[in-house]
């Protein structure tokens, strides 16, 4: 009795888990639907909001770019007027003064300096310039031909001012450059006039330095960004230097970034998202409040529900105890007809089917014990049988095992076989390429050759040429020794002659020496002449025995000569016999290399189809283990098989005494 009691006083009733299950999920999925509900108004208006302000910091970007481009194209016109109309001093200055206090963007009006350092300005102006050559504008003003903006600076008035400058060109001969001040604060106006969404604000930077040219606080115009102590501020610098101008959300404001065609300047447009997300705070506790009053009507809703729909459960929880217990001779009322009427008549009829099943479990218990006895038997034969298999698969997977290394084994020898036919295929097309290189060059060599047999041949016919010229050379010579001869005849005949005039001048006394001088002179002469006849003789004998020489030497050459034709002719012929050879063995080495191809592209197949056994066989062997382990584990299957039968046996007793406890007739 006291345990059943601490039973029902550990019972947590359904009631209880339902309400414990149901209102904590009701409350979650109202807590999701509520922050879900918040996320999705908060991306919407998000959304809706950098939708906005893009199109604003648009059109804001456009409308500057459009008020920019305005004042830029009134000073190109003044520039192009004065570059046309090339005025005097006179007349520019009347231009300049036409334009003063002509806008209220520039009322300074035009201003020009040249390279000299002169500034001309309009009349009634204020803009001075100590060194207007040194200045922002005029530096600036030199990279350019037509009008620009230059970056932010202060003038000599302590303004800051961006100025639209660029070189003149007036066909005056001096460097010139024509500017206008554009002042920061009137940007700043415009710039802020400009602003479409409500409660927007903006401001504009110079990309190049971080320099902030407008802004509606007057007090940081001319500050860099970077300088600045708001933590915003040093936000929008870092995404400038890393020129990234996508809309994002900074420091608790969306930002957004445009580009000012034409200038360095970066329009940077935020609104506060404390501003756009004021109305949803206020959604949001309407919607929390909702929530609450829902969840509380639900708990009293699911309360009612569950008490009316758990009691019929208890009725069928007593009688499924009552079955627990073994007892099933219990009647369950049906009332209703939802699911739990259904659940309740599934009860009497499990009821009913358990009380044949029980009858049926205990006539076939007895059935059971007599099979599993047999059972036993015929699980002792199938273990003996399958342990005589378990021997012969592993003989078996020996076997294959050492089939596996024969083919692995070939498998290795076959690659290696092809392996070295494609190395001696590729040094068989090196051979091949040196033997083309060779046949090649013994085709040179033999032309070559041949034109040193023209050369030996065109030689031979030279000396040849060469032995006559030399013969008559000799001939010639020799007319010249008979010549000499007959000259130093003539002379020993005069020398003669000179002697007897002279006697027979000298015989005639005074009369004859006169005579006797010319003979003397005659004398002289003839002595002269013979002796040159004497030295022409010994020039002929040197140039015979020269001559005797050359012909002999012409004679050696023409038979060495005769020789070396007949030696390059039979070099020639070698030399044929060599390209003919060379060329036989560039066919053979050819045929080789095929042959060799043939042989590689077999022992591929070879090598192939050997790492196919070698797989097949490891596959084999893989499957021969397989197999072992299936009948070794056949044998402990059986033996296993052999336990359970036993076991069984023992089961089907219990299982008898276990089926005697129920009860399915009434006492």
């Amino acid at each position: 009795m006291e345990m059943g009691k601490q039973k029902k006083k550990g019972i947590v009733s359904i009631k209880v888990k339902l309400l414990g299950i149901i209102l904590p999920v009701v409350i979650i999925m109202m807590v999701l639907l509520v922050g879900i509900s918040y996320l999705i108004s908060k991306s919407i208006i998000t959304e809706n909001s950098e939708d906005l302000l893009s199109s604003s910091i648009e059109n804001q970007a456009n409308e500057i770019e459009a008020w920019l481009n305005e004042n830029l194209s009134a000073f190109q016109t003044a520039k192009r007027t004065i570059e046309q109309t090339k005025p005097d001093a006179q007349q520019l200055q009347q231009i300049l003064d036409g334009y003063a206090g002509f806008n209220d963007n520039y009322p300074e009006g035009l201003y020009i300096a040249d390279a000299n350092g002169n500034l001309m300005t309009a009349d009634g102006s204020g803009k001075t310039e100590s060194n207007p050559t040194q200045s922002v504008w005029y530096q600036e003003g030199l990279t350019r031909w037509n009008m620009g903006f230059t970056k932010a600076y202060t003038n000599d008035k302590g303004e800051a001012v961006v100025s639209a400058a660029g070189i003149l060109k007036d066909g005056s001969g001096v460097m010139k450059v024509i500017s206008a001040d554009l002042s920061l604060e009137r940007i700043s106006i415009i710039v802020n006039s400009f602003i479409e969404m409500d409660q927007a604000q903006a401001f504009l930077v110079s990309a190049d330095d971080g320099t902030i040219l407008a802004h509606r606080d007057m007090s940081l115009i001319s500050t860099r960004l970077s300088d600045a102590d708001s933590s915003f501020m040093q936000d929008v610098a870092q995404r400038l230097s890393e020129h990234n101008y996508a809309i994002t959300k900074l420091d608790q404001n969306i930002v957004d970034f445009a580009e000012i065609s034409g200038t360095d300047w970066i329009l940077v447009s935020y609104i506060p998202t404390d501003v756009i997300y004021a109305d949803i705070e206020g959604l949001r506790t309407l919607m929390i409040i909702i929530g609450l009053v829902s969840v509380i009507l639900l708990a009293v809703l699911i309360e009612r529900v569950v008490h009316l729909v758990i009691r019929p459960v208890k009725e069928l929880t007593k009688a499924i105890v009552a079955m627990t217990n073994g007892d099933f001779t219990i009647r369950v009322k049906v009332q209703s007809k939802d699911e739990i009427g259904v659940m309740s008549r599934q009860v009497e009829k499990f009821i009913v089917s358990m009380k044949g099943m029980i009858a049926s479990i205990h006539s076939v218990s007895g059935k059971l014990n007599a099979q599993a006895s047999s059972s036993d038997e015929v699980s002792g034969q199938m273990y003996d049988a399958s342990r005589l298999q378990s021997q012969s698969m592993k003989e078996l997977n020996n076997t294959v095992e050492q089939l596996s290394l024969s083919v692995n084994e070939i498998a290795n020898n076959a690659t290696t076989l092809a392996m070295v036919v494609a190395d001696t295929r590729e040094d068989g097309e090196q051979v091949d390429e040196k033997m083309r290189a060779t046949v090649e060059i013994s085709r040179q060599g033999k032309a070559d050759m041949q034109h040193v047999s023209d050369a030996m041949t065109q030689i031979n016919e030279s000396v040849h040429r060469l032995q006559q010229a030399i013969d008559k050379v000799g001939k010639a010579s020799e007319e010249i020794t008979n010549i000499t001869g007959v000259i130093g005849g003539i002379a020993d005949q005069t020398n003669l002659l000179s002697l007897n005039a002279s006697i027979e001048a000298a015989r005639a006394g005074e009369a004859g020496r006169g005579f006797a001088v010319v003979a003397t002179e005659i004398g002289q002469l003839a002595k002269t002449s013979a002796d040159s006849v004497h030295d022409i003789e010994g020039l002929i004998n040197e140039i015979n025995s020269l001559v005797r020489d050359a012909v002999r030497q012409t004679d050696e050459s023409v038979e060495s000569i005769t020789n070396s034709s007949s030696l390059v002719g039979n070099a020639l012929e070698t030399f044929d016999m060599i390209f003919n050879n060379i060329d036989q063995v560039n066919g053979l080495v050819r045929q080789m290399i095929e042959k060799v191809e043939k042989v590689d592209e077999v022992a591929g197949n070879v090598a192939a189809i050997s790492e196919e056994q070698a797989a097949s066989s490891e596959e084999i062997l893989a499957t021969s283990e397989t197999m072992v382990e299936q009948a070794e584990n056949i044998t402990g299957n059986s033996e296993s098989v052999s336990d359970g039968a036993k076991e069984l046996a023992v089961s089907a007793e219990e299982l008898t005494g276990q089926v005697a406890k129920f009860k399915i007739e009434e006492a």
